[in-house]
């Protein structure tokens, strides 16, 4: 069986990997002032910040169920005799539930895998998935490789504000911390899915201490082989600053941990809010 891979674009996985492994990325949709924009594709990050920065009116969207239709019949005319569409949290988005409802009209079997995560802690699944898959990996063998690999990642964040999350509805428990908003910096996690409130801190420099922290413990806490993403939305220099930090923290552990800098995505950007960092830490699977 040849098993072709479908992600989203919120596993923000470089055009570099996608290319080398032939994955297909069905795009979000960005609703700026009313106008549609599908993410990487017609709308920048840095336009998505400017217009939070404005106070303009931004929300997002899933994909229509055609929109995976088309890359699961593309996959079908291309060879594969089975698909594997690796998603975001279908508690963060209901874009799983589009991926399902084309699965049924595939020409080719399809399963469809919520990751329940995001970013490259999504993204390193999905190249799991698709390293599997060019090893002659079967359908079922794929599709387990990208549930353990997402479920084994740590994701951990600081936002400038809790009030993107709030707009956007994505807060869950951490609404918590909604009261002191102003007077906290807050940590979070991504928990099966779900934002979850971690810790508060009173400056920013110390939320991004703490990031350092948590990162470094869920390594230790890996005991192998782990790819980590320092994730960004607006703010280069911090993100650099802490993958540098975290690559010097690493360095002589075994198999040292590969650190890259990897900004967000206008969808996730649009919910999170200028100045966000977060950490995502993967354990490599194991031979």
């Amino acid at each position: 069986m040849s098993v072709a891979i479908v992600t989203d674009s919120t596993a923000y996985l470089p055009d570099s990997v996608v290319g080398a492994h032939s994955i297909q990325v069905v795009p979000l949709h960005v609703i700026v002032s009313g106008k549609e924009f599908s993410e990487g594709v017609d709308i920048t990050t840095a336009e998505v910040a400017a217009a939070l920065r404005a106070f303009k009116p931004v929300s997002t969207s899933r994909p229509a169920p055609q929109a995976f239709l088309d890359a699961y019949e593309k996959a079908a005319a291309e060879g594969a005799t089975g698909i594997v569409s690796v998603h975001i949290s279908a508690d963060m988005s209901s874009t799983v539930e589009s991926a399902h409802l084309a699965a049924q009209q595939s020409p080719v079997p399809v399963t469809v895998v919520d990751s329940r995560s995001l970013g490259m802690a999504m993204g390193y699944a999905v190249l799991s998935a698709a390293q599997l898959a060019e090893q002659g990996g079967s359908l079922e063998d794929v599709a387990a490789q990208a549930r353990s690999r997402a479920e084994a990642s740590t994701v951990v964040f600081y936002v400038d504000t809790l009030e993107h999350l709030r707009r956007g509805g994505r807060i869950g428990s951490a609404s918590a911390f909604l009261g002191s908003a102003l007077a906290i910096k807050p940590i979070l996690g991504l928990v099966d899915g779900h934002i979850r409130p971690l810790e508060k801190v009173r400056t920013s420099s110390r939320a991004l201490g703490r990031l350092e922290e948590l990162a470094v413990s869920a390594v230790e806490k890996a005991g192998s082989a782990v790819d980590i993403a320092v994730h960004h939305l607006d703010s280069q220099s911090r993100a650099d600053d802490l993958a540098a930090r975290l690559t010097a923290r690493l360095e002589g552990i075994p198999d040292d941990a590969d650190v890259r800098v990897v900004e967000l995505g206008a969808v996730v950007g649009a919910h999170v809010g200028p100045g966000t960092i977060a950490v995502a830490v993967s354990p490599r699977p194991t031979p």
